[in-house]
Order: C-alpha cells, then sequence, then structure tokens
C-alpha cells in the first residue's frame, strides 16, 4: 500500500511539475530567432585557457570569423603545458583582432579560471564584454543577434544557453535530466523579473556591459567561486541591473563531456559549491532527486502488483509528454526513460562531491588545493 501512494503522490508531483515547466520553458526565446540591428557596439570577447589544445583551434577559430566588424578577441593563456600557446600563436598571424595574454603564476585567494577572466577584463577598452570558455563553437551572426536583443531590452547582462552535445548518446540524455534540474533550481525564466532573485549564468556565453560588470563588483568578488558563471549573474541581480537569457539553439554549441566518467569528474569538484558548501540543502537536493526522479518508476515496476505498475507507466508517459513539450535544447524523445538513470547519477555525484569536499577539507582545482575555509570565505 505504501508504494501505491508513494506512486500516487510522485504522479501527482511530475503532472504539476511538468505543465509548470512546459509553460515556463516557453518563455524563453531563442536567440536564432532574433532579429539583428545596425547599431553594434564594441564587443571584447574575453576566454581564459589552460591546456585547451582539443577544442582550441576549432572554438576559436568561430570566434574570430563571428559577423561583428566592433569585435576584439582577448585570449588568457592560464599556465598552458600542452600546446594551447603553439595554437595560439599560430592563430594570431591569421587573425589580427586576437589578443594573447600570457600568466605564468597564481596569485593566492584566486581561482585560476576566475584570475584569468579578470586579467582578461584588464585588457577590455570596449563597451561590452563576452565572457565564453574556449570550447564554444558560434555560429556567425551569433554576436550580432545577442547584441541586438540585449539593446532591445536594455539589459545588462545576457546570458545564452548552448546547445550540449557529446559523442555519447547516454551522456546527451544525461545532461538532458540534468538540464531539468537546473531549471527546477534556477528558475531562468524568471532573470528577467526585477522582483525575483531568480538569475542564470553560463560559462559559454556571459555578455555583459562593462560598466555594469564592474558595478556588480567584477570576477573580483568571486573570485573564490567554481561557480563563477552562476554567480556572476547573481552578482548582476544582487547590484539591481538587467539581465536575461535565451535558448542558443543552432547558434552556440558545446560539447561538454565526452563520456559519463568525464562528467561524474568534471561535476565532482564543484556541485558542492552550487549550495554555497552547506551540508543540510546538498543533502535534500541529492535525497530528493533520489526519491523523485530514480526511485518512482523501479519501484512501481518491480512491485509485481498491477496497480503500481500501471502508476508507474502512467509516471513514465508524463515524463515523455514533458520531454516532448519542454522549451530548450533539442532532445530525443527516449531521453524520458532515462530520467530514471540520470537522477540517481546525479543524486550520487551530488552526494559523494559533498562528502568528499568535507573528508578533503577542500578541492583540487586544476592541479591547485583549496581549503573549505577559504572557499567559504567567498560567499
Amino acid at each position: 500500500m505504501f508504494i501505491y501512494y508513494f506512486l500516487l503522490v510522485n504522479l501527482v508531483i511530475w503532472i504539476v511539475l511538468s505543465i509548470y515547466l512546459v509553460a515556463n520553458t516557453r518563455k524563453i526565446a531563442f536567440l536564432k530567432d532574433q532579429p539583428v540591428t545596425d547599431k553594434k557596439p564594441g564587443v571584447a570577447i574575453v576566454i581564459a585557457v589552460r591546456d585547451e589544445e582539443d577544442h582550441l583551434r576549432e572554438a576559436l577559430s568561430s570566434v574570430c570569423n563571428l559577423n561583428y566588424r566592433a569585435l576584439r578577441v582577448v585570449v588568457v593563456n592560464d599556465r598552458s603545458t600542452d600546446k594551447t600557446g603553439e595554437i595560439l600563436t599560430e592563430l594570431s598571424t591569421s587573425y589580427p583582432q586576437l589578443h594573447i595574454e600570457t600568466i605564468s603564476s597564481l596569485p593566492p585567494g584566486w581561482l585560476g579560471k576566475t584570475h584569468a577572466l579578470y586579467k582578461g577584463y584588464g585588457q577590455v577598452h570596449e563597451e561590452w564584454i563576452l565572457f565564453t570558455d574556449a570550447d564554444v563553437v558560434f555560429g556567425p551572426d551569433a554576436l550580432k543577434k545577442a547584441m541586438s536583443y540585449a539593446l532591445a531590452n536594455r539589459l545588462d547582462h545576457l546570458t545564452v544557453l548552448p546547445q550540449v552535445k557529446s559523442r555519447s548518446e547516454v551522456l546527451n540524455s544525461v545532461v538532458s535530466t540534468f538540464q531539468v534540474m537546473l531549471e527546477i533550481k534556477l528558475r531562468p525564466w524568471e532573470a528577467r523579473n526585477t522582483k525575483s532573485k531568480a538569475s542564470i549564468g553560463v560559462g559559454a556565453f556571459n555578455l555583459v556591459r562593462k560598466t555594469a560588470y564592474e558595478e556588480a563588483g567584477t570576477h573580483e568578488k568571486i573570485k573564490l567561486r567554481p561557480d563563477d558563471d552562476l554567480q556572476l549573474a547573481q552578482a548582476f541581480k544582487l547590484a539591481g541591473l538587467r539581465t536575461d537569457v535565451l535558448y542558443g539553439e543552432d547558434e552556440i554549441e558545446l560539447e561538454w563531456y565526452h563520456s559519463i566518467s568525464d562528467f561524474v569528474n568534471g561535476l565532482m569538484k564543484n556541485t558542492f559549491s552550487a549550495f554555497n558548501y552547506q551540508f543540510i540543502p546538498a543533502m535534500v537536493a541529492a535525497f530528493g532527486a533520489f526519491v523523485a526522479f530514480a526511485l518512482p518508476i523501479p519501484l512501481g515496476l518491480l512491485s509485481g502488483e498491477l496497480k503500481t505498475i500501471l502508476l508507474a507507466c502512467a509516471l513514465l508517459l508524463v515524463q515523455l509528454l514533458l520531454n516532448l513539450g519542454r522549451r530548450g535544447n533539442s532532445t530525443r524523445w527516449w531521453y524520458s526513460f532515462s530520467l530514471t538513470y540520470g537522477g540517481a547519477l546525479l543524486s550520487y555525484i551530488t552526494f559523494k562531491a559533498t562528502f568528499k569536499t568535507l573528508k578533503d577539507k577542500g578541492i583540487y582545482w586544476r592541479g591547485t588545493f583549496y581549503s573549505l575555509k577559504e572557499l567559504r570565505s567567498n560567499q
């Protein structure tokens, strides 16, 4: 009887949640649908790179070939030990708008990426800054469309959610589950609402007005945050600045991780930071993901009772309709069947990341150890 009522409650929750997500994700527009205006203020694209030889050439070529005249690209090479430096030197001979800064040491009290982005900002004299990553591939008109939208809506900060792809279809399905969880937690459609605390930022595309970036405190305010992209957006919101978000499907793309193991290892170092290094919120989130995503359908299908099996099938149908109706990155219908696996995996990552950080009393980031005390000090 407990399993029946457990599934019934979950079914009701998923119906409500599905309606909520489908309705609200449709409030977010697509970058590809935005018109282009003639006004094009100066933009500096700032990219922090470290050992990025696998993706750097393709990504930087797409950046330097953006259809935007008033553009300069500032690449900060942060202590790379692979062929990144050679690739940058080679590309600079073909693209005069490419400016390279090299960092040989990391000062105390900074994460490497936040420090590199901050150093890049120091080279900017343009009106706008686009912070992006070294593995992001842009469509030729992506920046023009984003800038037109930012100007038309008088924004200080615009995030574009990239189309995330992987060579692993299983990982693509897990990323789809991850995106659903992020939408529940962050409510990106509320970012433009000045009365809401909701905000959203991604490392792939944070377009900011330089003066507003300075008013929000720059990366110096979040210098020890592994989730610097989210924190930058929150800093804009807390400063009372105007922010918004678009979907970047067909315009901005990246391969986030190659495999499930890369995905797990990559999130292990920064998941706990998303909960401000607070044990109870992290455990509530991990337990909630397991109970709501991972447990219901297997429990119902394995119960052996017809009524619970039917409830599990009904729940699966609701999740399928959610996947088909929710806007955002392109998904395949069968990703709905991976919500159970994705939920279990993300619950595991949250549990393990929390306990590992507490056990180690800190995290290792790009070969440097940061104590938990130090990380918590930059809240």
